[in-house]
């Protein structure tokens, strides 16, 4: 049956094909379409205007034929467009943080794309608006940008200056300045090409932060005294190994400047006091190959956090904080298999750390003094909880917050003594929504291998479950990601159409523990895209829907699913919509001059040095991958200062697929010509197109 989809389009672009051989281990590829990655793509991710003119021209008719193929939906888009932004309260504020003399937050204004940072004093009334300072105001500096992205406000221990960073073109270099919060005037500090954050000296007359190469790795951390050009800026550290990220932080006490080391299984930890911010940072234990912990400082010990010694699923020791090399770690929290410990914090009389079970989450708390713990925790078949703390050491109150798919999310200051919860806040659905009316269920799917995949599903109540209710079935599977069941007023549009939202907890998460990572990356990494069939399997079978309804959705690591499926079982979806989707998996990961790709070898596979791995990742790599079938409709989306996954990803497997198909169904890509990996920066900006892809997805399943 002809594709409705397809019905008066006009004729899509085809990109010639100017074929470049590559062989490897005595394996020689021939890619077509190579010639789409521009040669100079290191200067034109902080100038597009560069970008070579026949590719310019080529992505501009594929958005052309895109927006003709999606020319029916704009009423639609605009209609989803108004409920989801209904759904916001425009005048949001959050509730501030207590920190010293001071509460620190941030709100928007009606109309307003960017937030506000704001303070108040410490007790003061939030809802007193001549109260409240504003420190910076997003949608000023972003006045005269198409692309604008904040990176936050770093105040001094003495509340006297901040540091706060932007992204102007989406290629994730952010540069930095320094506020004098007095006055709200820049001072002339300067700092380009960074991570996005620093970290102030106690005095606030220095601060550190993480400097990007050509290639977009954070290699080297420098210390940035006031007042002196970036050029003078003392090293602090170099990392000499490509294969590793690198980030800089600061405890709570501002006694440790933290410079954390890592790959995807990998961490290091060095340390330098702010007694002596001149000295060598101290190596806490040295990089052992799939070892990984990471520090919260307690006073006089650190906690540590790590799964050495075969704690798969993570322990809690500790370390004096004078000494704290391995050597000395002793445990205070023991492993529990099947029960990952997320994270942890500490403060002057508590240990807490997030832990999952089940794949649910819990707060765990430690009395220091006793070892009494206790859990915070709920009832609900699948919810979200998000442990925020608090901004300072000396306190018994930390804060958390929790959703599920249907309960919005609620804001509680929690007393860690007496164990008594506060409701600070209620997320506002300024449109209305009645909890009642939806249902959330957490189903499981078996797998191939007898695996059970969670899957939660979202649907009205009077949603007729005969197989007739088309649905998006959302998944991402990678790095150990969990992708949380929490309140989402965007796919309540798709909900109130009879749509069953669905999200599949896949191998490559850690949503079942460090075991269900582990069995979805390197050589098992098809067992990600198996257990998404299987839940897309297990949905038409039960009659939640059926595969001739099921729209498939992922972006990044989730869009390379989407390609993987496509391949796999194009005939169990009826539309798929990839974002900046990771589809070129071989060819980047042979490519070790991109920005990630050597830190993406231990959770792909090095094909440079491995043929066993070349030949693994070019079993299921989506873009070798593409044969002559029938494909069902796809949106792929790029972004064309991304520095994740490269416009050039997207647009090649685009070209492949149009080529190659055997069906009639339209292969569409967008390519946001103004941004980056995360599309659109503005809060409004990326509701548009949140509608406009679910407006695809109505299309498809014929809801229009």
């Amino acid at each position: 049956m002809p594709c409705p989809l397809s019905k008066s389009l006009p004729t899509p672009p085809a990109a010639p094909k100017k074929p470049i051989s590559d062989t490897r281990h005595g394996i020689t590829r021939t890619d077509d379409y190579a010639w789409l990655r521009a040669d100079n793509w290191q200067a034109m991710f902080k100038d597009p205007s560069i970008l070579d003119p026949e590719i310019r021209r080529h992505l501009e008719a594929e958005n052309a034929y895109m927006n003709a193929a999606m020319e029916d939906t704009k009423p639609l888009q605009k209609v989803l467009f108004s409920e989801m932004r209904g759904r916001i309260k425009e005048d949001d504020s959050s509730v501030p943080m207590k920190d010293g003399a001071y509460a620190y937050g941030t709100f928007y204004v009606t109309g307003g794309e960017q937030p506000r940072y704001f303070r108040i004093a410490r007790d003061g009334n939030v809802a007193d608006e001549t109260i409240r300072t504003v420190l910076l105001d997003g949608d000023k500096e972003a006045v005269g940008k198409a692309y604008f992205r904040l990176a936050g406000l770093d105040h001094t221990s003495d509340h006297s200056r901040g540091i706060w960073g932007y992204d102007d073109k989406g290629s994730e270099f952010f540069t930095l300045q320094v506020r004098d919060l007095q006055t709200g005037q820049d001072l002339a500090d300067r700092i380009e090409n960074t991570g996005g954050g620093g970290v102030w000296a106690p005095d606030g007359k220095s601060f550190f932060y993480s400097a990007l190469d050509e290639n977009h790795r954070p290699s080297k951390v420098f210390h940035h005294i006031l007042g002196q050009p970036q050029s003078e800026d003392r090293l602090v550290y170099e990392e000499a190994d490509a294969g590793f990220f690198m980030g800089v932080g600061g405890s709570l006490l501002d006694d440790f400047i933290y410079i954390d080391i890592h790959d995807h299984e990998t961490s290091e930890y060095r340390l330098l006091s702010t007694k002596d911010l001149t000295a060598e940072p101290k190596l806490v234990a040295a990089r052992e190959e799939g070892i990984e912990y990471s520090l919260t400082e307690g006073g006089d010990v650190f906690y540590i956090l790590t799964n050495d010694d075969g704690a798969k699923d993570f322990k809690i020791m500790e370390a004096p904080v004078d000494n704290p090399v391995k050597e000395n770690w002793r445990e205070v929290v023991a492993h529990k298999p099947g029960t990952l410990v997320i994270s942890h914090m500490a403060y002057a009389r508590h240990l807490l750390w997030l832990e999952r079970k089940d794949g649910l989450p819990q707060i765990m708390i430690r009395d220091r003094a006793t070892g009494e713990e206790h859990a915070i925790a709920f009832a609900e078949e699948a919810y979200s909880l998000g442990l925020q703390g608090a901004a300072e050491y000396d306190t018994d109150i930390i804060r958390f917050s929790y959703s599920s798919m249907t309960t919005p999310s609620q804001l509680y200051d929690y007393n860690m003594v007496t164990r008594e919860r506060t409701l600070l806040k209620t997320q506002e659905v300024p449109s209305g929504h009645n909890p009642d009316d939806y249902v959330t269920r957490r189903v499981f799917a078996p797998a191939w291998d007898g695996e059970k995949v969670p899957v939660t599903l979202l649907y009205r109540k009077d949603t007729p479950l005969d197989g007739s209710a088309p649905c998006l079935l959302y998944g991402y599977g990678a790095y150990g990601i969990t992708i949380p069941a929490g309140f989402n007023t965007n796919c309540l549009s798709l909900a109130d159409r009879g749509f069953v939202y669905a999200i599949a907890h896949i191998r490559g998460g850690k949503d079942k523990g460090f075991s269900w990572y582990e069995d979805g990356k390197m050589d098992k990494k098809t067992n990600t895209f198996k257990d998404f069939v299987a839940a897309a399997d297990y949905l038409n079978q039960q009659k939640f829907t059926s595969y001739a309804k099921i729209i498939a959705e992922g972006g990044s690591a989730g869009g390379m699913l989407m390609g993987a499926v496509a391949n796999m079982a194009p005939e169990k979806f009826a539309g798929l919509i990839a974002a900046v989707p990771f589809v070129d998996v071989l060819n980047t990961m042979l490519d070790d001059t991109l920005p990630l790709t050597p830190p993406e070898w231990p959770e792909w596979g090095n094909p440079i040095d491995s043929r066993q791995e070349y030949e693994q990742i070019a079993s299921y790599s989506p873009y070798d991958n593409v044969d002559a079938k029938a494909y069902p409709p796809i949106l792929a989306l790029g972004g064309l200062t991304d520095p994740r996954v490269t416009y050039w990803e997207p647009a090649k497997w685009v070209a492949k697929l149009r080529d190659k198909t055997i069906g009639d169904a339209p292969i569409l890509l967008k390519t946001n010509m103004d941004a980056g990996h995360g599309g659109a920066s503005g809060r409004f900006q990326r509701l548009e197109e949140i509608a406009f892809e679910y407006a695809f997805a109505i299309k498809v399943a014929g809801k229009m």
